[in-house]
């Protein structure tokens, strides 16, 4: 990661700030609790001291709707600190109805687009609450009631908006996986709930080809002997078909009440189940309260984001990652959420930035991974989209390094917010991000969120300030897990987060905290390099190596050997037509050594033909090193979890020098 400046990039001006939501909660505070804060370090100070004050006047400001009064704020039981917190102890309260607060017949409620669909459609509100009262009068009818889950396969589709919502308004429990997983994959997961409904599309399209899911779909159904029912929809044949399950267009015509019926839940119970990526062992089945979600989803849209009444949202993602479901908290705050089904390189690289000026998106988010490819590909989106309705951008799954920042301010547009965000599954949001009252400075995350007490520690534990260390978070957070399903103990959470520092959530990232109270991520802790003693975030090599014209990819991991001595190779992905000769090896060091250090440059350099990935986008660096260090390859990563399970064969075979 190449050095920041100094000079932002981006400067709010005094009318974005004092129009933003968060300007306008802060004058809420002086007026209604009279408490006044110089500025957002303060107000952050006290979010996280007074946590009991700070998440109720959440609560007030934001005017959440409870069908029973609360007693008590915050109750933390003492012994496991944060596992067990509860919230707002007394109140019942429905997500999917605070959605709903929002109808209108002035702007839609969904915009969806897609490969086989290019042109923008839009789905109104009314068209939206009648599909959702069809769908969760079937559930009710099916004997579906608080508590039961209800699972999908489906693509980012409308449909899976609506089958969510249908599903939050009874009180059961939702859980989805995207249609790109594989059969095993989604049985590890779903087999752990016990689910009683699926809903499943008969396939997706990637890249301009359809893919057939109805067999893997006939296998998930016997894999699940809880189901009672499936519902069919299909995608992409309208004649498609599935034995003993009924059509999605079925269940629409079931006849309703005249009015969609919300049932009210207590704050902790569960809205979701998402999964950790499972590369190395069965997935975390991670469970989020309603109110916890709620709650969360409300400050950092709101707040953080800036998303007001009337705006349209987009993330790019599919059913199967956390921003989905996250998305879905923009229309919490009255915002049209923008869905998009298909690859975002087909038919090329523009086709999101097309989508964004088409849909007249004000919110654009997609991972960093997007950024970069679209950087690499010289693309220039300003010259071919007019993007007059932009007014942010957001950045999450990996650290966006300086040039990523660099690039959407030349490239993309001059004058926006860019939002570098990032959190985790764990919490289905973030603990730092955006603030639209101050500025952006390059390959640095604006601040730490409100409520969100995040701190770095060294070696030893202790907090540092301006050098590199453990990302922790040291007060609990309501959308925090309440539990992982099937976790007698809560063993497994407690091993997840908690085993380094007792009573202290270790996140597994090393960051910086600046002298601006700034954040910058270096990467996952887990796959940080040691050398000497001094560690390095993998996202500093990762940035110098691949701003070479010739590097497409890299991957570096650090391998302990014996006698104390330390490996570290670096693994690249040549572009077309390049070699990696002598000259190239060189150059790579001496790249290294003049950014950063000599501590920096490898011990060796290899080339390889693709780098593995995740589903979700993230390198596969600890499973690599595992691989390396001689472990089995089907104890270091489950090859269905992968984006491309075959790129994990060069390293099988590899041998590492002594």
């Amino acid at each position: 990661m190449s050095r920041p400046t100094l000079t932002p990039l981006y400067l709010p001006s005094r009318r974005t700030i004092e129009q933003s939501i968060l300007k306008k909660y802060m004058d809420w505070l002086f007026i209604k609790k009279g408490l006044y804060f110089r500025d957002y370090d303060d107000l952050w100070d006290w979010s996280v001291t007074d946590l009991e004050d700070f998440w109720e006047s959440i609560w007030q400001f934001f005017d959440v709707q409870s069908h029973s009064p609360y007693y008590q704020v915050v109750f933390e039981t003492g012994q496991q600190r944060m596992i067990g917190t509860e919230w707002f102890r007394g109140a019942t309260l429905n997500y999917a109805e605070h959605i709903f607060r929002h109808r209108t017949s002035q702007r839609p409620a969904l915009v969806f687009a897609s490969e086989q669909r290019p042109r923008p459609a839009m789905i109104s509100w009314e068209t939206l609450e009648r599909r959702v009262n069809a769908v969760a009068t079937y559930l009710r009818q099916q004997g579906v009631g608080v508590g039961d889950r209800v699972v999908s396969v489906l693509p980012n589709i409308p449909e899976a908006v609506i089958a969510f919502l249908a599903t939050n308004a009874i009180g059961a429990v939702w859980s989805s996986c995207s249609p790109d997983f594989g059969t095993a994959s989604i049985v590890d997961r779903f087999q752990q709930i016990e689910p009683k409904v699926l809903i499943a599309a008969d396939g997706y399209t990637y890249n301009g080809k359809p893919v057939d899911k109805t067999e893997a779909l006939r296998e998930l159904r016997i894999s699940l002997p809880t189901l009672q029912r499936v519902i069919w929809l299909p995608y992409l044949d309208p004649d498609s078909r599935l034995e003993r399950a009924i059509l999605w267009q079925e269940v629409l015509e079931t006849p309703t009440p005249e009015e969609l019926i919300f049932e009210p839940v207590p704050f902790e119970h569960p809205i979701w189940v998402l999964y950790s990526s499972g590369t190395t062992g069965k997935p975390k089945a991670i469970t989020h309260s309603v109110g916890g979600c709620l709650l969360e989803h409300l400050k950092v849209l709101a707040l953080h984001q800036d998303v007001r009444l009337g705006e349209r949202y987009f993330w790019y993602s599919t059913t199967g990652w956390m921003m989905w479901n996250f998305a879905l908290g923009s229309m919490l705050v009255g915002a049209t959420l923008v869905l998009y089904d298909g690859a975002a390189g087909y038919p090329d690289l523009n086709i999101l930035w097309n989508l964004a000026d088409e849909a007249r998106i004000n919110h654009f988010g997609g991972g960093a991974a997007y950024y970069l490819a679209c950087m690499r590909a010289g693309l220039k989106p300003m010259n071919t989209t007019r993007l007059a309705y932009l007014r942010t951008i957001g950045s999450t799954g990996s650290p966006l390094p300086p040039e990523g920042f660099r690039w959407i301010y030349e490239n993309v547009k001059s004058d926006v917010w860019l939002i570098s965000f990032s959190g985790g599954t764990d919490v289905c949001s973030g603990f730092v991000g955006g603030n639209p009252l101050l500025p952006v400075y390059e390959g640095e995350i604006q601040c730490r969120l409100l409520g969100c007490k995040v701190d770095a520690f060294d070696e030893n534990a202790r907090p540092v300030r301006g050098e590199l260390g453990e990302m922790v978070i040291l007060k609990p957070m309501p959308s925090m897990p309440i539990y992982f399903w099937n976790d007698p103990g809560n063993e497994r959470y407690q091993k997840s987060y908690f085993d380094t520092y007792p009573g202290i959530w270790r996140h597994g990232d090393y960051i910086r905290i600046t002298e601006r109270n700034g954040i910058i991520i270096y990467g996952r802790s887990d796959a940080t390099l040691n050398r000497d003693g001094v560690r390095i975030g993998t996202s500093e090599i990762y940035s110098a190596v691949e701003s070479l014209p010739e590097i497409a990819d890299s991957l570096v991991v650090g391998l302990e050997q014996p006698g104390g001595r330390y490996f570290m190779p670096l693994f690249v992905v040549l572009q077309n037509g390049f070699a990696l000769t002598d000259e190239l090896v060189a150059r790579i060091k001496k790249t290294l050594r003049s950014q950063f250090s000599p501590r920096h440059v490898p011990d060796a350099i290899y080339a390889i033909s693709e780098v593995p990935y995740t589903i979700s986008g993230k390198k596969l660096e600890t499973p690599v090193k595992k691989i390396l260090s001689g472990v089995d390859v089907s104890l270091a990563a489950s090859k269905d979890t992968l984006r491309n399970p075959a790129a994990l064969e060069p390293f099988i075979t590899f041998t590492v020098e002594r």
